[in-house]
């Protein structure tokens, strides 16, 4: 009997021991896990970053204080220097969103530079710069706040070091699939896409129509065509933007009370129509760090065919867009006006009935490539011949034209299935 109960404790101290050890291993692995990962802030998920947020915040606001100290030296307006009605504006949409918003407890600056372009951005720390020109071109406050909530999605979902881990760890991996052009595009797409997503909840929970996203890109398509459809591209092109943000738009509409804060936002932060927050994990030390590891690598596989899978996809759709426009033959061009410019193709026999055709016209002057489009309406038919018309600005005129190098290209296309 005495024999019997030693044996019994035998066992369980051998078992305890390597319990500990267990334990231990599993700690070990959670560290591991911790030092090239976080919790996705949005899903709550785990996904790549060798960089902890105060780490990002040094490192993304020392660009934007270099770029600040750059703009000083050439003399050049920052902020209400630069439009104080418009930085003001900015001030005020900016704080609204950022309210609501998953970073809400840190202090972040809204900067304001003078650019004649379309742009906004954040570099992973507290600041977001907006350029002159979208401020002027953006119609209404619930269209800035798309902008705005879109950037600040950008920080909140880590993509700025989510990118450059994943970069890192596939290169010593030997990923021949990350050294292409096409995959980085890829990747950098998807992330625009969840940023939209992020960004259009945000406008909606902070009182701003979530629909003023889509009319952006709705807008942008009607007056540039989609510009990148030959090749491979890292953000949405302009029609595939406004049809998604329009759907996103519509899904979080419930949630916008027009000119005032959501005072659910924060519930709806992690749980909403786009998706509902993970919010439990294992402890280290009783299977956590195996569940950690187990998630980053799943995460990252998941990334990785979701950029193998878009690059696939635009290949294939750029492929298209060239076959078609081998297969079209311009017949005849003619003034129609001082501004005014009409040509005539003819599209080959042997394709499918085409869609969505976009025509463009490009021209170089000022150092600047102007785009001007034309969306040919109707189905074209093989062998048939079909018009596409251009009208120039004011400050170009259609005998000018010779002067500058240009010429036309297929802007998009789809087929009829």
């Amino acid at each position: 009997m005495a024999w019997a109960r030693i044996t019994v404790v035998a066992l369980m101290m051998t078992v305890l021991a390597g319990c500990q050890t267990l334990k231990k291993v599993d700690q070990g692995l959670y560290q591991v896990a911790e030092s090239v990962s976080e919790r996705d802030r949005v899903t709550g998920q785990r996904t790549l970053s060798m960089a902890n947020r105060s780490a990002q915040i040094k490192q993304g606001n020392a660009y934007i204080d270099k770029l600040l100290q750059q703009e000083q030296q050439k003399k050049r307006p920052i902020n209400a220097a630069v439009n104080r009605s418009q930085y003001l504006r900015l001030v005020k949409v900016f704080d609204r969103i950022h309210k609501i918003s998953h970073l809400k407890h840190e202090r972040w600056k809204p900067v304001l530079i003078k650019r004649d372009s379309f742009n906004a951005f954040t570099t992973g720390g507290t600041y977001i710069v907006v350029h002159s020109n979208l401020m002027e071109t953006l119609k209404d406050d619930a269209e800035l706040a798309a902008v705005i909530g879109h950037e600040i999605a950008h920080t909140v979902a880590n993509h700025v070091y989510e990118r450059q881990t994943h970069a890192q760890i596939s290169a010593l991996a030997g990923s021949n699939s990350a050294r292409r052009s096409g995959y980085q595009a890829a990747f950098t797409h998807e992330s625009e896409r969840e940023a939209d997503r992020v960004g259009i909840l945000y406008s909606a929970l902070a009182g701003y129509d979530p629909l003023a996203a889509s009319r952006i890109w709705q807008r942008k398509y009607a007056e540039q065509g989609n510009a990148r459809a030959l090749f491979h591209h890292s953000h949405p092109v302009n029609a595939e933007r406004y049809k998604e943000n329009l759907r996103v738009g519509k899904a979080v509409l419930p949630y916008y009370q027009k000119g005032r804060i959501n005072p659910n936002h924060a519930k709806l932060l992690d749980n909403n129509v786009l998706w509902r927050k993970n919010s439990k994990e294992t402890a280290a030390g009783e299977g956590g760090g195996v569940a950690a590891l187990l998630s980053t690598a799943l995460g990252a596989y998941v990334q990785h065919q979701e950029a193998k899978h878009e690059e696939r996809r635009q290949g294939q759709q750029a492929q298209f867009v060239r076959s078609v426009q081998s297969a079209l033959k311009l017949e005849s061009s003619r003034k129609a006006g001082t501004h005014k410019l009409e040509t005539r193709w003819r599209y080959a026999k042997n394709g499918p009935v085409l869609n969505n055709l976009v025509m463009g016209l490009y021209v170089k002057r000022n150092g600047k490539v102007e785009r001007y489009v034309d969306h040919v309406k109707g189905y074209i038919k093989p062998g048939q011949v079909f018009a596409a018309r251009f009208e120039l600005p004011k400050n170009l005129k259609i005998d000018d034209l010779k002067k500058y190098e240009g010429g036309y290209y297929l802007d998009d296309v789809q087929s009829v299935r």
